[in-house]
Protein backbone atom coordinates (compact mmCIF):
# COMPACT_ATOMS: atom_id res chain seq x y z
CA UNK A 1 0.00 0.00 0.00
CA UNK A 2 2.84 2.38 0.84
CA UNK A 3 4.49 1.64 -2.49
CA UNK A 4 1.25 2.38 -4.36
CA UNK A 5 0.93 5.76 -2.56
CA UNK A 6 4.49 6.70 -3.42
CA UNK A 7 3.93 5.87 -7.09
CA UNK A 8 0.70 7.87 -7.12
CA UNK A 9 2.42 10.92 -5.57
CA UNK A 10 5.23 10.62 -8.11
CA UNK A 11 2.78 10.56 -11.03
CA UNK A 12 0.91 13.56 -9.65
CA UNK A 13 4.18 15.42 -9.21
CA UNK A 14 5.17 14.71 -12.84
CA UNK A 15 1.74 15.86 -14.03
CA UNK A 16 2.15 19.09 -12.03
CA UNK A 17 5.54 19.69 -13.68
CA UNK A 18 4.02 19.24 -17.14
CA UNK A 19 1.17 21.63 -16.32
CA UNK A 20 3.64 24.20 -15.01
CA UNK A 21 5.67 23.91 -18.26
CA UNK A 22 2.60 24.49 -20.46
CA UNK A 23 1.45 27.34 -18.21
CA UNK A 24 4.81 29.01 -18.76
CA UNK A 25 4.34 28.60 -22.51
CA UNK A 26 1.04 30.52 -22.33
CA UNK A 27 2.86 33.67 -21.28
CA UNK A 28 5.45 33.33 -24.03
CA UNK A 29 5.20 35.66 -27.03
CA UNK A 30 3.52 34.49 -30.23
CA UNK A 31 6.10 32.97 -32.62
CA UNK A 32 4.00 32.79 -35.81
CA UNK A 33 0.69 34.35 -36.87
CA UNK A 34 -1.37 32.75 -39.64
CA UNK A 35 -4.40 33.95 -41.58
CA UNK A 36 -6.61 31.21 -43.01
CA UNK A 37 -9.84 31.03 -45.04
CA UNK A 38 -12.72 29.12 -43.50
CA UNK A 39 -13.88 25.77 -44.95
CA UNK A 40 -10.51 25.08 -46.62
CA UNK A 41 -7.67 22.69 -45.81
CA UNK A 42 -4.95 24.06 -43.55
CA UNK A 43 -1.71 22.84 -41.95
CA UNK A 44 1.07 24.18 -39.74
CA UNK A 45 3.99 22.51 -37.97
CA UNK A 46 5.60 22.63 -34.56
CA UNK A 47 8.76 24.37 -35.74
CA UNK A 48 10.58 27.39 -34.43
CA UNK A 49 10.13 30.33 -36.83
CA UNK A 50 12.68 30.60 -39.63
CA UNK A 51 13.37 33.45 -42.06
CA UNK A 52 13.45 31.19 -45.10
CA UNK A 53 12.32 27.64 -44.15
CA UNK A 54 13.17 24.85 -46.59
CA UNK A 55 10.12 22.88 -45.41
CA UNK A 56 6.89 23.66 -43.60
CA UNK A 57 5.99 20.20 -42.27
CA UNK A 58 7.37 16.67 -41.90
CA UNK A 59 4.96 13.73 -42.02
CA UNK A 60 7.35 11.20 -40.46
CA UNK A 61 5.65 9.18 -37.72
CA UNK A 62 8.80 9.55 -35.58
CA UNK A 63 7.61 13.00 -34.53
CA UNK A 64 4.09 12.02 -33.48
CA UNK A 65 5.10 10.62 -30.08
CA UNK A 66 7.37 13.60 -29.39
CA UNK A 67 4.99 16.46 -30.18
CA UNK A 68 1.92 17.34 -28.09
CA UNK A 69 -0.55 20.02 -29.08
CA UNK A 70 -2.58 22.33 -26.84
CA UNK A 71 -5.23 24.80 -27.94
CA UNK A 72 -6.53 27.94 -26.30
CA UNK A 73 -9.53 29.44 -28.10
CA UNK A 74 -9.63 33.13 -28.88
CA UNK A 75 -10.50 35.50 -26.02
CA UNK A 76 -8.52 33.49 -23.40
CA UNK A 77 -10.60 30.34 -23.32
CA UNK A 78 -9.58 27.21 -21.39
CA UNK A 79 -6.37 25.43 -22.49
CA UNK A 80 -7.21 22.04 -24.03
CA UNK A 81 -4.96 19.07 -24.86
CA UNK A 82 -5.77 18.03 -28.43
CA UNK A 83 -6.48 14.34 -28.85
CA UNK A 84 -5.07 12.20 -31.64
CA UNK A 85 -8.54 10.77 -32.27
CA UNK A 86 -10.24 13.93 -33.52
CA UNK A 87 -11.43 13.90 -37.14
CA UNK A 88 -11.12 17.62 -37.90
CA UNK A 89 -7.65 18.10 -36.39
CA UNK A 90 -5.25 15.29 -37.32
CA UNK A 91 -1.75 14.82 -35.91
CA UNK A 92 0.60 13.83 -38.71
CA UNK A 93 4.35 13.89 -38.04
CA UNK A 94 5.28 17.27 -36.53
CA UNK A 95 2.23 19.02 -38.00
CA UNK A 96 -1.46 19.59 -37.35
CA UNK A 97 -3.87 19.19 -40.28
CA UNK A 98 -7.37 20.67 -40.58
CA UNK A 99 -9.83 19.28 -43.09
CA UNK A 100 -11.40 21.77 -43.18
CA UNK A 101 -10.50 24.63 -40.84
CA UNK A 102 -13.36 26.77 -39.54
CA UNK A 103 -13.73 30.08 -37.74
CA UNK A 104 -14.20 28.11 -34.50
CA UNK A 105 -10.61 26.86 -34.83
CA UNK A 106 -9.19 30.35 -34.33
CA UNK A 107 -6.94 30.74 -31.31
CA UNK A 108 -3.51 29.97 -29.93
CA UNK A 109 -1.89 26.58 -30.51
CA UNK A 110 0.98 25.57 -28.24
CA UNK A 111 3.36 22.69 -28.88
CA UNK A 112 6.64 21.54 -27.44
CA UNK A 113 9.42 20.39 -29.78
CA UNK A 114 12.85 19.51 -28.45
CA UNK A 115 12.17 21.15 -25.09
CA UNK A 116 11.12 24.47 -26.67
CA UNK A 117 7.64 25.98 -26.73
CA UNK A 118 6.24 27.12 -30.05
CA UNK A 119 3.21 29.45 -29.87
CA UNK A 120 1.15 29.76 -33.04
CA UNK A 121 -1.83 32.06 -33.46
CA UNK A 122 -4.47 31.29 -36.13
CA UNK A 123 -7.03 33.81 -37.33
CA UNK A 124 -9.64 32.07 -39.48
CA UNK A 125 -11.99 34.29 -41.50
CA UNK A 126 -14.71 33.64 -44.01
CA UNK A 127 -14.23 34.56 -47.65
CA UNK A 128 -16.49 37.58 -47.16
CA UNK A 129 -14.55 38.80 -44.11
CA UNK A 130 -11.26 38.30 -46.02
CA UNK A 131 -12.57 40.26 -49.03
CA UNK A 132 -11.78 37.38 -51.40
CA UNK A 133 -12.58 38.58 -54.91
CA UNK A 134 -12.64 35.17 -56.68
CA UNK A 135 -13.56 31.58 -56.05
CA UNK A 136 -10.65 29.68 -54.53
CA UNK A 137 -9.46 26.79 -56.70
CA UNK A 138 -8.08 24.41 -54.10
CA UNK A 139 -8.27 21.24 -56.25
CA UNK A 140 -6.77 20.81 -59.72
CA UNK A 141 -6.76 17.87 -62.13
CA UNK A 142 -4.31 18.70 -64.94
CA UNK A 143 -3.82 16.14 -67.70
CA UNK A 144 -0.46 14.44 -68.05
CA UNK A 145 1.87 15.84 -70.76
CA UNK A 146 -0.30 18.98 -70.97
CA UNK A 147 0.66 22.50 -69.89
CA UNK A 148 -0.81 23.83 -66.62
CA UNK A 149 -0.43 26.70 -64.14
CA UNK A 150 -1.06 26.43 -60.39
CA UNK A 151 -2.27 29.74 -58.96
CA UNK A 152 -2.14 30.76 -55.30
CA UNK A 153 -5.81 30.47 -54.23
CA UNK A 154 -5.73 33.18 -51.54
CA UNK A 155 -3.70 35.80 -53.39
CA UNK A 156 -6.82 37.85 -54.11
CA UNK A 157 -7.96 37.77 -50.49
CA UNK A 158 -7.19 40.51 -47.94
CA UNK A 159 -6.78 43.01 -50.75
CA UNK A 160 -7.62 45.78 -48.23
CA UNK A 161 -4.40 44.98 -46.32
CA UNK A 162 -0.83 45.70 -47.26
CA UNK A 163 1.01 42.79 -48.91
CA UNK A 164 4.57 42.87 -47.63
CA UNK A 165 7.51 42.05 -49.89
CA UNK A 166 10.09 39.56 -48.67
CA UNK A 167 13.71 39.72 -49.70
CA UNK A 168 13.84 35.93 -49.77
CA UNK A 169 11.08 35.73 -52.42
CA UNK A 170 12.08 35.40 -56.05
CA UNK A 171 11.96 38.67 -58.05
CA UNK A 172 9.11 37.46 -60.29
CA UNK A 173 6.85 36.25 -57.47
CA UNK A 174 5.71 37.50 -54.08
CA UNK A 175 4.70 34.10 -52.68
CA UNK A 176 6.52 31.03 -51.45
CA UNK A 177 5.49 27.65 -52.79
CA UNK A 178 5.90 24.30 -51.02
CA UNK A 179 5.15 20.85 -52.45
CA UNK A 180 4.52 18.05 -49.95
CA UNK A 181 6.18 20.25 -47.32
CA UNK A 182 9.37 21.02 -49.31
CA UNK A 183 10.01 24.46 -50.80
CA UNK A 184 9.62 24.61 -54.58
CA UNK A 185 12.81 25.88 -56.19
CA UNK A 186 13.91 26.30 -59.77
CA UNK A 187 15.99 23.34 -60.97
CA UNK A 188 18.16 22.92 -64.03
CA UNK A 189 16.93 19.37 -64.60
CA UNK A 190 13.32 20.61 -64.59
CA UNK A 191 13.49 23.39 -67.16
CA UNK A 192 9.74 23.15 -67.78
CA UNK A 193 8.90 24.46 -64.26
CA UNK A 194 8.75 28.25 -63.78
CA UNK A 195 7.74 30.54 -60.90
CA UNK A 196 6.09 33.65 -62.30
CA UNK A 197 3.38 36.11 -61.21
CA UNK A 198 2.52 34.16 -58.06
CA UNK A 199 2.00 30.97 -60.09
CA UNK A 200 3.79 27.73 -60.76
CA UNK A 201 4.01 27.31 -64.54
CA UNK A 202 4.32 23.71 -65.79
CA UNK A 203 5.03 23.47 -69.52
CA UNK A 204 4.46 19.70 -69.44
CA UNK A 205 2.75 17.98 -66.51
CA UNK A 206 4.27 14.71 -65.21
CA UNK A 207 2.84 12.11 -62.86
CA UNK A 208 5.27 13.18 -60.11
CA UNK A 209 3.65 16.64 -60.09
CA UNK A 210 0.75 15.25 -58.06
CA UNK A 211 0.81 16.37 -54.45
CA UNK A 212 -0.16 18.97 -51.85
CA UNK A 213 0.98 22.51 -52.70
CA UNK A 214 1.13 25.24 -50.04
CA UNK A 215 1.14 28.94 -50.93
CA UNK A 216 2.46 31.49 -48.36
CA UNK A 217 2.71 35.28 -48.55
CA UNK A 218 3.05 38.08 -45.97
CA UNK A 219 0.40 40.60 -44.82
CA UNK A 220 0.57 43.73 -42.66
CA UNK A 221 -2.47 44.51 -40.49
CA UNK A 222 -2.04 47.34 -38.01
CA UNK A 223 1.74 46.86 -37.92
CA UNK A 224 1.31 43.15 -37.25
CA UNK A 225 2.90 40.67 -39.64
CA UNK A 226 0.76 37.75 -40.74
CA UNK A 227 1.48 34.72 -42.92
CA UNK A 228 -1.39 34.06 -45.28
CA UNK A 229 -1.51 30.35 -46.18
CA UNK A 230 -3.69 28.38 -48.59
CA UNK A 231 -3.47 24.81 -49.92
CA UNK A 232 -3.94 23.40 -53.43
CA UNK A 233 -4.37 19.65 -53.97
CA UNK A 234 -3.10 18.60 -57.40
CA UNK A 235 -4.03 15.21 -58.89
CA UNK A 236 -2.57 14.38 -62.31
CA UNK A 237 -4.97 12.59 -64.63
CA UNK A 238 -4.66 10.95 -68.03
CA UNK A 239 -6.83 10.77 -71.11
CA UNK A 240 -9.87 8.54 -70.77
CA UNK A 241 -9.24 5.01 -71.94
CA UNK A 242 -10.39 4.00 -75.40
CA UNK A 243 -10.44 0.26 -74.63
CA UNK A 244 -12.70 -2.04 -72.63
CA UNK A 245 -11.27 -3.76 -69.52
CA UNK A 246 -8.89 -6.69 -69.93
CA UNK A 247 -9.54 -9.87 -67.97
CA UNK A 248 -6.17 -11.10 -66.71
CA UNK A 249 -7.53 -14.06 -64.76
CA UNK A 250 -9.27 -16.23 -65.81
CA UNK A 251 -8.10 -15.95 -69.41
CA UNK A 252 -11.07 -17.14 -71.45
CA UNK A 253 -12.73 -20.24 -69.99
CA UNK A 254 -11.16 -22.05 -67.05
CA UNK A 255 -12.12 -25.34 -65.44
CA UNK A 256 -11.68 -25.76 -61.69
CA UNK A 257 -11.94 -28.84 -59.53
CA UNK A 258 -14.47 -28.51 -56.71
CA UNK A 259 -15.43 -30.77 -53.84
CA UNK A 260 -19.12 -31.11 -53.05
CA UNK A 261 -20.15 -29.54 -49.77
CA UNK A 262 -16.95 -27.52 -49.47
CA UNK A 263 -16.48 -23.74 -49.95
CA UNK A 264 -14.76 -22.45 -53.11
CA UNK A 265 -13.22 -19.04 -53.80
CA UNK A 266 -13.26 -17.69 -57.38
CA UNK A 267 -10.86 -14.90 -58.37
CA UNK A 268 -11.35 -12.40 -61.19
CA UNK A 269 -8.37 -10.13 -61.95
CA UNK A 270 -9.04 -7.19 -64.31
CA UNK A 271 -6.97 -4.37 -65.83
CA UNK A 272 -8.96 -1.11 -66.18
CA UNK A 273 -7.82 1.97 -68.07
CA UNK A 274 -8.06 5.50 -66.66
CA UNK A 275 -11.47 7.21 -66.47
CA UNK A 276 -11.97 10.72 -65.18
CA UNK A 277 -15.56 9.88 -64.26
CA UNK A 278 -15.36 6.25 -63.14
CA UNK A 279 -18.01 3.93 -64.55
CA UNK A 280 -16.12 0.66 -64.09
CA UNK A 281 -17.52 -2.36 -62.31
CA UNK A 282 -17.06 -6.11 -61.88
CA UNK A 283 -20.16 -8.32 -61.83
CA UNK A 284 -20.52 -12.02 -61.09
CA UNK A 285 -23.21 -14.12 -62.78
CA UNK A 286 -24.28 -17.75 -62.54
CA UNK A 287 -25.49 -19.16 -65.87
CA UNK A 288 -27.55 -22.37 -66.14
CA UNK A 289 -28.54 -22.95 -69.75
CA UNK A 290 -29.71 -19.58 -71.06
CA UNK A 291 -30.69 -18.20 -67.65
CA UNK A 292 -28.38 -15.74 -65.87
CA UNK A 293 -28.48 -14.78 -62.21
CA UNK A 294 -26.60 -11.74 -60.83
CA UNK A 295 -24.63 -12.79 -57.77
CA UNK A 296 -22.40 -9.79 -56.97
CA UNK A 297 -21.72 -6.26 -58.25
CA UNK A 298 -18.61 -4.24 -57.29
CA UNK A 299 -17.84 -0.67 -58.34
CA UNK A 300 -14.20 0.08 -59.28
CA UNK A 301 -12.36 3.40 -58.99
CA UNK A 302 -10.28 3.50 -62.18
CA UNK A 303 -8.73 6.95 -61.68
CA UNK A 304 -5.16 5.70 -61.32
CA UNK A 305 -2.94 7.41 -63.89
CA UNK A 306 -1.47 4.23 -65.35
CA UNK A 307 -4.69 2.26 -65.06
CA UNK A 308 -5.98 0.05 -62.26
CA UNK A 309 -5.50 -3.67 -61.70
CA UNK A 310 -8.48 -4.83 -59.65
CA UNK A 311 -8.99 -8.27 -58.07
CA UNK A 312 -12.51 -9.31 -57.12
CA UNK A 313 -13.49 -12.51 -55.31
CA UNK A 314 -16.70 -14.46 -55.25
CA UNK A 315 -17.10 -17.15 -52.61
CA UNK A 316 -19.33 -20.18 -52.95
CA UNK A 317 -20.16 -21.11 -49.39
CA UNK A 318 -20.96 -24.72 -50.33
CA UNK A 319 -20.52 -26.36 -53.73
CA UNK A 320 -23.65 -28.20 -54.87
CA UNK A 321 -24.54 -30.52 -57.75
CA UNK A 322 -26.24 -27.58 -59.49
CA UNK A 323 -22.97 -25.62 -59.34
CA UNK A 324 -21.19 -28.41 -61.26
CA UNK A 325 -23.56 -27.88 -64.18
CA UNK A 326 -23.31 -24.08 -64.06
CA UNK A 327 -20.98 -21.47 -65.53
CA UNK A 328 -19.74 -18.65 -63.27
CA UNK A 329 -19.13 -15.50 -65.34
CA UNK A 330 -16.95 -12.53 -64.33
CA UNK A 331 -18.14 -9.49 -66.32
CA UNK A 332 -15.86 -6.41 -66.26
CA UNK A 333 -17.16 -3.25 -67.92
CA UNK A 334 -16.43 0.45 -68.31
CA UNK A 335 -17.77 3.28 -70.47
CA UNK A 336 -16.16 1.75 -73.59
CA UNK A 337 -17.24 -1.89 -73.37
CA UNK A 338 -16.94 -5.11 -71.40
CA UNK A 339 -14.98 -8.36 -71.18
CA UNK A 340 -15.82 -11.70 -69.60
CA UNK A 341 -14.05 -14.60 -67.95
CA UNK A 342 -15.78 -17.94 -67.32
CA UNK A 343 -15.31 -20.59 -64.66
CA UNK A 344 -16.58 -24.16 -65.14
CA UNK A 345 -16.57 -26.51 -62.15
CA UNK A 346 -15.89 -30.24 -62.23
CA UNK A 347 -15.96 -32.85 -59.52
CA UNK A 348 -12.64 -33.18 -57.73
CA UNK A 349 -10.84 -36.47 -58.25
CA UNK A 350 -10.26 -38.52 -55.12
CA UNK A 351 -6.93 -37.88 -53.43
CA UNK A 352 -6.20 -41.60 -53.21
CA UNK A 353 -6.41 -41.98 -56.99
CA UNK A 354 -4.15 -38.96 -57.47
CA UNK A 355 -1.68 -40.44 -55.03
CA UNK A 356 -1.78 -43.83 -56.76
CA UNK A 357 -1.20 -42.28 -60.19
CA UNK A 358 1.65 -40.15 -58.87
CA UNK A 359 3.19 -43.20 -57.16
CA UNK A 360 2.96 -45.29 -60.35
CA UNK A 361 4.54 -42.50 -62.40
CA UNK A 362 7.33 -42.16 -59.86
CA UNK A 363 8.00 -45.92 -59.83
CA UNK A 364 8.03 -46.09 -63.63
CA UNK A 365 10.37 -43.12 -63.79
CA UNK A 366 12.77 -44.64 -61.24
CA UNK A 367 12.71 -48.02 -63.01
CA UNK A 368 13.28 -46.34 -66.36
CA UNK A 369 16.22 -44.37 -64.99
CA UNK A 370 17.65 -47.50 -63.35
CA UNK A 371 17.22 -49.60 -66.49
CA UNK A 372 18.67 -46.86 -68.69
CA UNK A 373 21.64 -46.41 -66.35
CA UNK A 374 22.23 -50.19 -66.27
CA UNK A 375 22.13 -50.49 -70.05
CA UNK A 376 24.34 -47.45 -70.47
CA UNK A 377 26.87 -48.89 -68.02
CA UNK A 378 26.81 -52.37 -69.53
CA UNK A 379 26.97 -51.24 -73.15
CA UNK A 380 28.89 -48.02 -72.69
CA UNK A 381 31.70 -49.04 -75.05
CA UNK A 382 29.24 -50.07 -77.78
CA UNK A 383 27.36 -46.79 -77.41
CA UNK A 384 30.57 -44.77 -77.66
CA UNK A 385 31.72 -46.74 -80.72
CA UNK A 386 28.34 -46.24 -82.38
CA UNK A 387 28.47 -42.52 -81.69
CA UNK A 388 32.05 -42.24 -82.95
CA UNK A 389 31.24 -44.13 -86.12
CA UNK A 390 28.51 -41.69 -87.16
CA UNK A 391 28.80 -38.46 -85.19
CA UNK A 392 32.30 -37.89 -83.79
CA UNK A 393 34.91 -35.81 -85.59
CA UNK A 394 37.88 -37.61 -87.18
CA UNK A 395 40.83 -37.08 -84.79
CA UNK A 396 43.46 -37.95 -87.40
CA UNK A 397 42.76 -35.03 -89.75
CA UNK A 398 45.46 -32.36 -89.69
CA UNK A 399 47.50 -33.66 -86.72
CA UNK A 400 50.62 -34.39 -88.83
CA UNK A 401 50.91 -37.93 -87.46
CA UNK A 402 52.00 -40.84 -89.71
CA UNK A 403 50.77 -43.82 -87.66
CA UNK A 404 47.61 -44.49 -85.64
CA UNK A 405 49.47 -46.67 -83.15
CA UNK A 406 53.05 -47.75 -82.40
CA UNK A 407 53.14 -51.46 -81.41
CA UNK A 408 55.73 -52.55 -78.83
CA UNK A 409 56.30 -56.27 -78.16
CA UNK A 410 59.03 -58.65 -77.08
CA UNK A 411 60.56 -61.59 -78.89
CA UNK A 412 59.45 -64.81 -77.17
CA UNK A 413 62.12 -67.07 -75.75
CA UNK A 414 62.97 -70.35 -77.43
CA UNK A 415 60.80 -72.35 -75.01
CA UNK A 416 57.65 -70.60 -76.25
CA UNK A 417 58.58 -70.28 -79.90
CA UNK A 418 57.13 -73.68 -80.78
CA UNK A 419 54.15 -73.45 -78.36
CA UNK A 420 50.71 -74.50 -79.50
CA UNK A 421 49.27 -71.15 -78.25
CA UNK A 422 49.69 -67.76 -79.86
CA UNK A 423 52.76 -65.86 -78.61
CA UNK A 424 53.15 -62.08 -78.31
CA UNK A 425 55.21 -61.75 -81.52
CA UNK A 426 52.54 -63.53 -83.57
CA UNK A 427 49.87 -61.43 -81.87
CA UNK A 428 51.71 -58.22 -82.76
CA UNK A 429 52.69 -59.09 -86.33
CA UNK A 430 49.66 -61.13 -87.44
CA UNK A 431 46.57 -60.58 -85.26
CA UNK A 432 46.73 -56.83 -84.66
CA UNK A 433 47.31 -55.89 -88.35
CA UNK A 434 44.59 -58.26 -89.54
CA UNK A 435 41.94 -56.76 -87.22
CA UNK A 436 43.00 -53.12 -86.79
CA UNK A 437 44.45 -52.49 -90.26
CA UNK A 438 42.50 -54.80 -92.57
CA UNK A 439 39.12 -54.49 -90.88
CA UNK A 440 39.04 -51.06 -89.24
CA UNK A 441 41.51 -49.11 -91.42
CA UNK A 442 44.06 -48.14 -88.77
CA UNK A 443 47.77 -47.83 -89.68
CA UNK A 444 50.15 -49.50 -87.25
CA UNK A 445 53.89 -48.93 -86.79
CA UNK A 446 55.66 -52.33 -86.43
CA UNK A 447 59.40 -52.19 -85.78
CA UNK A 448 60.16 -55.26 -87.93
CA UNK A 449 58.10 -53.87 -90.81
CA UNK A 450 58.09 -50.08 -90.72
CA UNK A 451 61.47 -49.10 -89.21
CA UNK A 452 64.41 -49.40 -91.56
CA UNK A 453 67.46 -51.17 -90.14
CA UNK A 454 70.81 -49.45 -89.75
CA UNK A 455 69.77 -46.49 -87.59
CA UNK A 456 70.23 -45.84 -83.89
CA UNK A 457 67.75 -48.06 -82.03
CA UNK A 458 66.81 -45.53 -79.32
CA UNK A 459 66.32 -42.65 -81.77
CA UNK A 460 64.27 -44.80 -84.13
CA UNK A 461 61.93 -45.87 -81.31
CA UNK A 462 61.43 -42.32 -79.97
CA UNK A 463 60.77 -40.92 -83.47
CA UNK A 464 58.31 -43.73 -84.24
CA UNK A 465 56.37 -43.03 -81.01
CA UNK A 466 56.27 -39.29 -81.79
CA UNK A 467 54.82 -40.03 -85.24
CA UNK A 468 52.03 -42.15 -83.67
CA UNK A 469 48.73 -41.23 -82.03
CA UNK A 470 48.72 -44.21 -79.68
CA UNK A 471 51.33 -46.58 -78.25
CA UNK A 472 50.19 -50.21 -77.83
CA UNK A 473 52.30 -52.13 -75.31
CA UNK A 474 51.93 -55.96 -75.30
CA UNK A 475 52.92 -56.86 -71.74
CA UNK A 476 54.34 -60.23 -70.81
CA UNK A 477 57.08 -61.57 -68.50
CA UNK A 478 59.53 -61.50 -71.42
CA UNK A 479 58.58 -57.86 -72.10
CA UNK A 480 59.08 -56.43 -68.60
CA UNK A 481 62.26 -58.39 -67.97
CA UNK A 482 63.89 -57.71 -71.34
CA UNK A 483 65.19 -54.84 -73.41
CA UNK A 484 61.70 -54.05 -74.82
CA UNK A 485 60.80 -52.29 -71.59
CA UNK A 486 62.86 -49.37 -72.95
CA UNK A 487 60.14 -48.85 -75.58
CA UNK A 488 57.52 -48.55 -72.77
CA UNK A 489 59.72 -46.02 -70.95
CA UNK A 490 60.22 -44.02 -74.17
CA UNK A 491 56.46 -44.03 -74.82
CA UNK A 492 55.74 -42.82 -71.23
CA UNK A 493 58.25 -39.95 -71.53
CA UNK A 494 56.96 -38.95 -74.98
CA UNK A 495 53.33 -38.98 -73.82
CA UNK A 496 54.22 -36.62 -70.98
CA UNK A 497 55.60 -34.17 -73.54
CA UNK A 498 52.90 -34.70 -76.21
CA UNK A 499 49.45 -34.94 -74.57
CA UNK A 500 47.89 -36.26 -77.80
CA UNK A 501 49.80 -39.56 -77.46
CA UNK A 502 48.00 -42.09 -75.25
CA UNK A 503 49.21 -45.49 -74.08
CA UNK A 504 47.18 -48.72 -74.52
CA UNK A 505 48.42 -51.56 -72.27
CA UNK A 506 47.53 -55.12 -73.35
CA UNK A 507 47.98 -57.73 -70.61
CA UNK A 508 49.03 -60.61 -72.86
CA UNK A 509 50.33 -62.74 -69.98
CA UNK A 510 50.45 -62.18 -66.24
CA UNK A 511 53.83 -61.19 -64.82
CA UNK A 512 55.57 -60.01 -61.66
CA UNK A 513 56.96 -56.47 -61.84
CA UNK A 514 60.75 -56.54 -61.43
CA UNK A 515 62.32 -54.12 -58.98
CA UNK A 516 64.62 -52.82 -61.70
CA UNK A 517 61.80 -51.10 -63.62
CA UNK A 518 62.17 -47.29 -63.92
CA UNK A 519 59.97 -45.24 -61.57
CA UNK A 520 57.88 -43.69 -64.38
CA UNK A 521 57.23 -47.13 -65.87
CA UNK A 522 56.08 -48.51 -62.49
CA UNK A 523 53.74 -45.57 -62.03
CA UNK A 524 52.33 -45.98 -65.55
CA UNK A 525 51.68 -49.68 -64.95
CA UNK A 526 49.77 -48.84 -61.75
CA UNK A 527 47.77 -45.91 -63.14
CA UNK A 528 46.90 -46.87 -66.71
CA UNK A 529 44.10 -49.42 -67.34
CA UNK A 530 45.01 -52.74 -68.92
CA UNK A 531 43.08 -54.74 -71.51
CA UNK A 532 43.42 -58.48 -70.84
CA UNK A 533 43.91 -60.90 -73.71
CA UNK A 534 42.53 -64.41 -73.36
CA UNK A 535 45.16 -66.68 -74.86
CA UNK A 536 42.93 -69.72 -74.92
CA UNK A 537 40.32 -68.20 -77.25
CA UNK A 538 40.34 -67.64 -80.96
CA UNK A 539 41.36 -64.06 -81.92
CA UNK A 540 38.09 -63.47 -83.77
CA UNK A 541 35.97 -64.77 -80.90
CA UNK A 542 37.42 -62.35 -78.36
CA UNK A 543 34.89 -59.65 -79.33
CA UNK A 544 34.89 -57.66 -76.08
CA UNK A 545 38.68 -57.34 -76.29
CA UNK A 546 38.52 -55.71 -79.71
CA UNK A 547 35.74 -53.35 -78.61
CA UNK A 548 37.95 -52.11 -75.77
CA UNK A 549 40.92 -51.70 -78.14
CA UNK A 550 38.81 -49.64 -80.56
CA UNK A 551 37.42 -47.62 -77.63
CA UNK A 552 40.97 -46.47 -76.81
CA UNK A 553 42.07 -46.00 -80.43
CA UNK A 554 41.67 -42.57 -82.10
CA UNK A 555 38.44 -41.72 -83.96
CA UNK A 556 39.08 -42.39 -87.63
CA UNK A 557 36.62 -42.50 -90.54
CA UNK A 558 37.76 -44.74 -93.43
CA UNK A 559 35.88 -46.22 -96.35
CA UNK A 560 34.84 -49.78 -95.80
CA UNK A 561 34.67 -49.49 -92.03
CA UNK A 562 31.61 -51.36 -90.78
CA UNK A 563 28.96 -49.50 -88.84
CA UNK A 564 28.41 -51.59 -85.73
CA UNK A 565 25.38 -51.44 -83.47
CA UNK A 566 25.52 -52.30 -79.77
CA UNK A 567 25.14 -55.97 -79.01
CA UNK A 568 21.61 -55.50 -77.64
CA UNK A 569 20.56 -54.50 -81.21
CA UNK A 570 22.73 -56.80 -83.36
CA UNK A 571 25.93 -58.83 -82.95
CA UNK A 572 29.20 -56.95 -83.39
CA UNK A 573 30.83 -59.66 -85.53
CA UNK A 574 28.84 -60.94 -88.50
CA UNK A 575 30.71 -64.22 -88.86
CA UNK A 576 32.24 -63.45 -92.26
CA UNK A 577 35.75 -62.75 -90.98
CA UNK A 578 38.61 -64.82 -92.29
CA UNK A 579 39.92 -67.19 -89.62
CA UNK A 580 43.45 -66.56 -88.44
CA UNK A 581 46.06 -69.21 -89.06
CA UNK A 582 47.11 -70.32 -85.63
CA UNK A 583 50.50 -71.79 -85.37
CA UNK A 584 50.32 -75.52 -84.82
CA UNK A 585 52.75 -77.60 -83.03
Amino acid sequence: MLTFCLLFLLLVKRAEVRDIDIAECLYKHIDVRYRAISDEKFVFSCDSPSVDPASVFNSSCLYESKVKWYWQPRHNGALTLLSHKTTNRVHRGNSLWFNPITTDDSGTYICRNGGRCVNIFIDVQTKKMAHCSDNLRNYLEPAVEQGESIACPGKKCFSHLQHLPDRHFLPQTSVKWYKNGKQVRLQKERWGLKLKQDKIILHAVHEKDSGTYICDYMLNDSNTRWTMRTIVSVFIISKDTQSPPTILEPSGKRTLEAELGKPLLLLCKVQFGFERIPSSSVQWYRQIGKNKELLQNTRVNSRSLGGTTFSDHFKLMEVSEADLSSHFICLAQNSVGNSTGVFKLKRKTAKALHFLLALCCAIITVLGLFLGSTLAYQYWIEIVLLYRNYMAKDETVGDNKEFDAFVSYAKPDSSKADSTFLNEEQFALEVLPQILENKYGYKLCLTDRDILPGGAYTDDIVNAVKKSRRAIMILSPTYVNGQSVFELEAAVNTSLEDKTIKLILIQFESFQEPQSLPHKVKKALRVLPRIAWETSTSPTDNKQFWKKIRYHMPVKHTKGTEAELPSFFTPLVTGHEKPLQEKSG
